[in-house]
């Protein structure tokens, strides 16, 4: 593609700076201003600055299963225009540019401030709420149909003109567990949006509107010619991979993505044609998400320091068959399609580059969030609660060293909620906390260890697990071992084990024990042996 301008490198590396700053700084608000440890503590949010045009510009390094969301957000935003200054839109439904409900979105555009009101662009966050309602806490249920996940909320102004929507935040709040932490989360949110706009109209204000949406579509065209540079070190070709689901949590059936990569000079296309079709309970993708996954891979093959926006996006196109698990139709459920499905596009398009690219391409890492929800009534404090967190596992080894040990990968990039933390927040403790230790497959390279976490609880409560790799563990690539199957035990206040499935939702006593082995990341290259003297 032939770029409209001639930008200057140090122009287009300031402006790269200078608007990721203000993506950057919107996160440092959200995270410092929250309430829940979900989002001061994991840090599970994403902040992102678009043009005026609703293309991504920049994008805090936050969490990757939210980069192709959301510009599918403002598109479904869109139609409620003309907007003004103060406006702000929420939504989380899935089919609506959303990824599951848990994942509240604000959208709010940018004005400049010189009475003419013209648009600058538009500020986006995305944050996990550890509750939106719904038939478990957590909102993370083994549900048949959307509805059972929690409360849908279709794009609606939450501010105009910088007045609440009192009358839609009450609806909302009332169709929640915690309503308190849940209204101290969204006013964070609202913060990050007013400390982004501040960000950006200082650089309007120093170099002028029509200067800022010219460096901004310079940086655009830049990151396209990046990526197809990228894509132009591939070589030309169709490869094929195929990788499964252990279950969808209604039966022991895999659920099976397939995926044809054709590379061509500069352009990839992505087809999912023979997927599993879509299912009758959560594992089901969005396109979106599916699209996020896509996207994350191939902005992985571009060197750290690239611009991740709407540029890395135009040279990759995508066949999604309606109605499968990688493009779901509504009123199917999603909710562990965005944690756990993900995932799996995720190791299926790095297994199709493998064979393009063979001494590049990382064995598979855990391949799961390892997702567990806690919720019920904390009698000691008098107030119900509702504790979600994602436990990590070991990366996949690769052909310059090993795998990290007990590490978020892939569409997770969040951090761990601190012991100390969850134990004065919530009526339970944690007996241990550690590396998983040979865990990781081996190999020349030996893939990550996973962890193992055990919590005690101290007050009845209701538990849903969402996780994957169960039954079949990462796998490692030119000969290394695969890692190791996770494994999920309950151990009654008698003493008694038993061993869960990789999804499912209980109720357990005080006393009761839920520890959770997860998995290590796959092995890469067979392992020489060394010859006896």
């Amino acid at each position: 593609m032939t770029p409209r301008t001639n930008p200057d490198p140090t122009a287009l590396a300031v402006f790269h700076a200078l608007f990721a700053s203000v993506a950057e700084e919107m996160g440092v608000t959200l995270g410092r201003s929250a309430h829940s440890p979900n989002i001061t503590e994991r840090r599970d949010f994403s902040c992102a600055v678009f043009d005026a045009d609703a293309k991504l510009v920049a994008q805090a390094a936050h969490i990757p299963v939210h980069l192709g969301a959301m510009p599918v957000s403002i598109q479904a935003a869109l139609p409620l225009a003309p907007f003004a200054p103060g406006d702000v839109v929420i939504l989380n439904d899935p089919y609506l540019g959303g990824t599951h409900l848990p994942d509240i979105t604000l959208i709010s555009p940018v004005f400049e401030p010189d009475g003419r009101h013209a648009l600058v662009g538009y500020l986006v966050s995305r944050a996990h709420h550890a509750d939106v309602g719904g038939m478990t806490p957590g909102s993370m249920p083994l549900a048949t149909e959307l509805y059972q996940e929690g409360v849908i909320i279709p794009p609606l102004r939450l501010l105009r003109r910088g007045r609440r929507n009192e009358e839609a935040l009450s609806l909302l709040l009332r169709n929640v567990r915690t309503p308190g932490e849940r209204r101290g989360d969204l006013d964070a949110q609202l913060a990050a949006h007013r400390t982004g706009e501040a960000r950006l109209l200082e650089l309007v204000a120093r170099y002028g509107r029509r200067q800022v949406a010219r460096r901004m579509r310079e940086l655009q065209d830049y990151a396209e010619r990046l990526t197809r540079a990228a894509i132009s070190d591939i070589p030309n070709g169709v490869y094929e991979f195929e990788d499964a689901l252990d279950d969808d949590g209604a039966s022991d059936e895999r659920v099976t993505i397939q995926l044809r990569l054709t590379v061509r000079r500069d352009r990839l296309h992505f087809d999912f044609t023979g997927s599993a079709a879509e299912r009758p309970t959560s594992v089901n993708a969005v396109a979106a998400v599916t699209r996020s996954a896509v996207y994350y891979v191939v902005r992985c093959l571009l060197a750290e320091d690239a611009p991740t926006n709407d540029g890395c996006l135009r040279p990759i196109t995508l066949t999604m068959p309606k109605g499968s698990v990688v493009n779901a139709r509504p009123p199917r459920a999603v909710s562990a399609g965005n944690v756990e499905t993900s995932q799996r596009i995720v190791d299926v398009v790095l297994g199709a580059l493998a064979k393009a690219l063979p001494d590049r391409i990382p064995a598979a890492s855990a391949g799961t969030m390892n997702n567990v929800t806690i919720g019920g009534f904390d009698s000691e404090r008098g107030r119900p609660f509702a504790y979600y967190e994602t436990l990590a596992g070991g990366a996949g080894a690769g052909p310059t060293g090993d795998g990290l040990s007990a590490v978020h990968t892939h569409m997770t990039n969040t951090m761990n909620t601190p012991v100390e933390v969850l134990e004065l927040t919530y009526p339970f403790r944690v007996r241990e906390y550690a590396v998983r230790r040979r865990s990781g497959g081996t190999g020349s390279h030996t893939g990550g260890d996973g962890l193992v976490r055990e919590y005690e609880f101290l007050s009845p409560a209701q538990v849903t697990i969402v996780g994957e790799r169960r039954r079949r563990g990462p796998w490692g690539l030119r000969g290394g071992e695969s890692g190791a199957t996770a494994r999920d035990t309950l151990i009654l206040p008698n003493g008694r084990r038993r061993r869960l499935p990789s999804k499912g939702q209980f109720t357990v006593e005080a006393g009761a024990r839920l520890r959770i082995e997860t998995p290590g990341g796959g092995g890469w290259s067979r392992k020489r042996r060394t010859k006896r003297r």
